[in-house]
């Protein structure tokens, strides 16, 4: 066998991680249960007991974190009347890249008169990372729904900003095949995003959260129960347009978008409450 040289190193496709997780469910005796789940590569999926009519899933990406080649997709379904909970293990991960882009693609179903709340983890962006997100929703009709997405930028304890991370999150949410909200976060890692008033000015975390209802009324009548509960001083605003409510929150730590998004989020979810793996 020849030597391996350098040059050869440098090009050699490195391991990276492969991930594949979906779930749906089923409706019988007035709860929401399990109907199908599948598994592959560093995607997992646990069931946790919970006390509630509706199902619960926790979603692990058992490689610890994504990195730059890395791909995950989650796909999850519910059936009408049902209700389903989507939440992960910990925040994810998004580490230095060593040029390629990391990927995760979720799509979700959700059937008539249905409710689906999307609920992951901050997602904390290391120096130098790249990470592509794409989330793909397509609610039925009467179908509700509450979802979130949370960026972290570095570890705040290490005295990180993680100020070249880069980070492309789109968004599409269908009504029975038409299009109601589209969003796109777009970090580039420039100093203006990071700095200019009109921007993340300094924040170094920030959250969108979307909450579809079936009416534009009910849509109106909820932002102003939120505008009522949102924290004083607190970089938070909220819309209503249709049978959307937008929200987003900015601040200088994690810690503090938490204290301002989880009563929020719990005001939004269909059970009133946040999962367990919130509050660890």
């Amino acid at each position: 066998m020849g030597a391996i040289t350098a040059e050869k190193l440098i090009y050699a496709d490195l391991q990276r991680a492969r991930g594949i997780g979906r779930v749906s469910t089923k409706q019988f005796g007035g709860r929401t249960h399990l109907a199908s789940l599948y598994q592959d590569g560093c995607a997992k999926i646990r069931l946790p007991k919970t006390h509630s009519q509706s199902l619960e899933a926790v979603l692990i990406n058992t490689a610890g974190g994504i990195t730059g080649g890395d791909q995950i997709e989650w796909e999850a379904s519910v059936e009408a009347d049902g209700h389903l909970v989507l939440t992960t293990q910990a925040c994810e991960r998004s580490y230095r890249s060593t040029g390629q882009t990391a990927r995760i693609q979720t799509t979700l179903e959700v059937g008539e008169n249905a409710h689906l709340d999307w609920l992951p983890q901050e997602t904390i962006l290391f120096e130098a990372s790249k990470l592509s997100r794409r989330l793909n929703i397509q609610l039925a009709e009467g179908a509700t729904l509450t979802a979130i997405e949370a960026i972290l930028l570095g570890r705040e304890a290490m005295g990180e900003d993680a100020r070249d991370a880069e980070l492309s999150d789109n968004w599409r949410i269908y009504r029975c095949g038409r299009l109601i909200h589209a969003e796109a976060t777009k970090l580039t890692g420039t100093a203006a995003e990071r700095d200019a008033n009109a921007l993340l000015s300094g924040a170094r975390a920030f959250a969108s959260i979307v909450h579809i209802t079936k009416t534009s009324e009910e849509a109106d009548r909820i932002a102003d129960r939120l505008r009522a509960i949102i924290a004083p001083h607190s970089r938070t605003a909220i819309s209503a347009n249709g049978e959307r409510v937008v929200l987003r929150a900015a601040a200088p730590s994690g810690i503090e978008l938490r204290r301002n998004i989880v009563p929020i989020l719990a005001n939004l979810t269909a059970t009133g409450t946040l999962p367990r793996l919130w509050h660890l």
